[in-house]
């Protein structure tokens, strides 16, 4: 049976009143809070740094999935890793050694991942596979939330989950598949089919009155998978 994570990203939450949109998340079942850093240079957007992070890790009793959509990306690995983040992901494209910005984030303790844009090609992936805890394919493209999920991520989320299982059959090793963008509880059961197993979510959560009553329905769909 996959262990199938949820992980509302706070984009779409109320910054006027972070902390309590964490708490309540989280009381709501939320298995991770997701963190999308934009730095209106690697994408077209400024969101928050390390030190809302710090602010925001004490009203999570989940771990923080920091998602960097930075360029460059080091200096940022080492200041969300002491700012409390649990996994740290970022574009290859954004970082000048990808192999060497990897390391940073495990030997700061934290699960390493990559991130696949729609036009990125999976074989990126094929020389790290030993330093990658998670691999995230964006199923829009970044920069804002509220976007429409793209159907050709099915495809290439089949490609990378082969990739993920090959790689486990011979090593032993599993490694998660997250997916973000235009994720909502009416598709959610065919990204699961297509490999995904931790799902991000921003406006299908947190644009609804009752975030519980929206997790509660994405899980009910995946348990059918």
């Amino acid at each position: 049976m996959v262990d199938y994570r949820i992980a509302p990203s706070i984009l779409s939450a109320d910054f006027a009143r972070l902390g309590e949109e964490v708490e309540k998340v989280v009381e709501a079942g939320a298995d991770l809070i997701h963190f999308d850093v934009m730095d209106n240079h690697y994408v077209p957007n400024l969101t928050f740094g390390s030190m809302v992070c710090a602010a925001v890790k004490p009203y999570s009793r989940v771990p923080i999935d920091v998602h960097l959509m930075v360029e460059p990306v080091d200096n940022l690995i080492l200041a969300f890793a002491d700012a409390g983040a649990d996994m740290i992901t970022f574009h290859p494209e954004a970082s000048r050694h990808v192999d060497r910005s990897l390391n940073l984030i495990r030997d700061k303790g934290c699960k390493a991942g990559l991130v696949l844009n729609p036009a990125t090609p999976v074989n990126v992936l094929e020389n790290v596979l030993d330093l990658l805890d998670m691999v995230l394919v964006m199923s829009v493209n970044p920069g804002f939330g509220g976007q429409s999920f793209i159907p050709h991520t099915l495809t290439k989320l089949g490609k990378v989950r082969s990739m993920l299982d090959e790689y486990e059959r011979c090593s032993g090793r599993w490694i998660s598949l997250e997916v973000d963008g235009g994720v909502k509880p009416e598709n959610i059961a065919e990204i699961a089919a297509a490999g995904a197993d931790t799902f991000v979510a921003g406006s299908a959560i947190f644009g609804k009155p009752d975030y519980a009553e929206v997790i509660s329905q994405m899980r009910k769909e995946l348990a059918g998978v």
